[in-house]
């Protein structure tokens, strides 16, 4: 069985609705979620003129190989009426894959680890919630302390 750690995000629409959607939708689909860490509503990331997200790291079981995965997510994504128009643009949701196993992955669809999740304080915040001890195949760091070596700034607030 595969460990996959995925991050999920949003921000139009009722964020917190398409993230339990996306939930629903990849324990159908892919396997099953034994983890899963708090919302957290993040400054949007690469272009800041568009609202808040919501995100949320899950822990996948699943057995999957990664790009059988990947290919998964984004029929989920299309699914709940995601439309791919602008770089780092609004989406009613984005399904990511962070870490997969230990696993050192890059092909045309997809790279893991994912290649900015160091660079990425809305990523490492709720991963680091549920996978903190976990190392980064590449790195040779835990998530956390990627996380308080992290240099993006943008706040990362927990919901209750």
């Amino acid at each position: 069985m595969n460990k996959a750690y995925l991050l999920t995000g949003g921000n139009t629409g009722n964020r917190k609705q398409h993230l339990q959607l996306a939930i629903e939708l990849i324990s159908q689909k892919c396997g099953n979620i034994d983890k899963q860490s708090s919302l957290y509503e993040t400054a949007a990331w690469g272009k800041t003129d568009q609202p808040a997200f919501l995100n949320q790291a899950l822990l996948l079981h699943t057995e999957l190989e990664a790009p059988g995965l990947m290919r998964v997510l984004l029929s989920i994504e299309e699914l709940m009426g995601r439309h791919r128009e602008e770089k780092y643009g609004p989406r009613i949701i984005d399904i990511d894959i962070l870490l997969y196993n230990n696993s050192v992955l890059q092909t045309p669809l997809i790279t893991v680890p994912h290649p900015e999740l160091a660079n990425r304080r809305f990523a490492l915040t709720p991963l680091a919630e549920i996978a903190g001890d976990r190392n980064h195949p590449l790195l040779h760091k835990t998530i956390q302390q990627l996380l308080e070596e992290c240099a993006d700034t943008l706040p990362v607030l927990r919901l209750n």
